[in-house]
């Protein structure tokens, strides 16, 4: 078997996050109660410095490589990112003296591109899926000499990722249903871990576009599989596959994990308007789709619970507003 990240695993993630990440807050959203019926909470990662969950993992990585050279010195990280992990990377690695480089899609939002640099890290634009950049990326590090830190397929990225399950077990220890979204599986299978870690029962589901249902796929297939295209206004979601790992663990944990929902890119963008409006939340399309599955009905699952949607950045254009009107 695969290793798992483990309990001792995120309590360290959790201690080294102290001073670093924030310990956002877990917010009621009375919109959000009336369409479900029971009470429906947000998880705010959007409030992170770098304005997404990502931090937690990326510093968790570099700083436990840090600690790994035993005082040798590092060339620097790179990383493959469509935005917010590269941001996290560049931050952390600001943070701890090193040298970034964040290889990026031709097609990234310029908010994500000027958030990375504003962190300290170099950008590479190269082609437009995750494979594209993971090739460029394995290309650089390994003619300088860097240190990769991957997106989510990571024991120490999932690590990171767990303490959003952990503070929602410490914040709502009654919690019945939570909703993560999926891109390649890093965020869920941290909260499946943090929940599991915590010992309270909640049940975890995992919300992904419908251009870019690899999960799904995963699931009826028994294992990751490559989808041979994605598409999404959801530009955080687009991996061809979910992660081998980050399967692993949600794998293992299939009596809290309960599989995955789809959402459109309508329902999404209805959600980035009424976090933003209703609940005075501003999300990316990314971060919007827990709430776009409550909205189309996706997460009705006959509980009673409440129910928590993690808010996972924060991030947006403000183009994607222009000519707009809200809900």
């Amino acid at each position: 078997m695969a290793p798992i990240v483990t309990p001792d695993d995120v309590r360290d993630a959790a201690r080294g996050l102290q001073g670093v990440a924030v310990r956002t807050p877990l917010t009621p959203a009375p919109p959000l109660t009336e369409v479900a019926g029971r009470p429906v909470y947000l998880k705010c990662e959007s409030l992170q410095p770098v304005g997404a969950f990502k931090v937690r993992g990326a510093y968790t990585a570099v700083r436990r490589l840090v600690e790994r050279s035993g005082g040798q010195p590092i060339p620097g990280v790179i990383t493959y990112s469509s935005g917010n992990h590269g941001q996290a990377v560049a931050f952390a690695a600001q943070r701890l003296h090193l040298r970034a480089v964040i290889v990026m899609p031709e097609t990234a939002p310029q908010i994500k591109i000027e958030g990375v640099k504003r962190w300290g890290g170099e950008v590479v634009l190269a082609g437009r899926t995750s494979e594209d950049r993971k090739a460029r990326s394995d290309e650089i590090a390994e003619q300088e000499g860097l240190a990769t830190i991957p997106p989510f397929d990571h024991l120490d990225v999932i690590a990171g990722q767990a303490t959003v399950g952990l503070e929602i077990a410490e914040q709502l220890p009654e919690a019945a249903l939570v909703a993560a979204p999926v891109g390649g599986g890093g965020l869920l299978a941290g909260v499946v871990v943090g929940l599991e870690a915590a010992g309270v029962p909640a049940a975890v589901v995992g919300v992904e576009p419908v251009g870019a249902a690899k999960l799904s796929a995963a699931l009826a297939a028994g294992q990751p599989v490559r989808l041979e295209r994605t598409g999404s206004i959801a530009d955080g979601l687009l991996p061809l596959s979910i992660g081998a790992i980050t399967f692993a663990h949600l794998m293992a944990y299939r009596g809290r994990f309960r599989g995955a929902v789809t959402v459109a890119d309508d329902s999404i963008r209805q959600a980035v308007h009424l976090l933003r409006d209703r609940c005075r939340l501003v999300a990316e399309p990314s971060g919007a789709a827990t709430t776009a599955a409550l909205l189309s009905g996706a997460l009705a699952d006959g509980g009673v619970g409440p129910v928590v949607l993690v808010v996972s950045g924060g991030n947006v254009d403000p183009a994607f507003f222009e000519g707009q009107t809200g809900t």
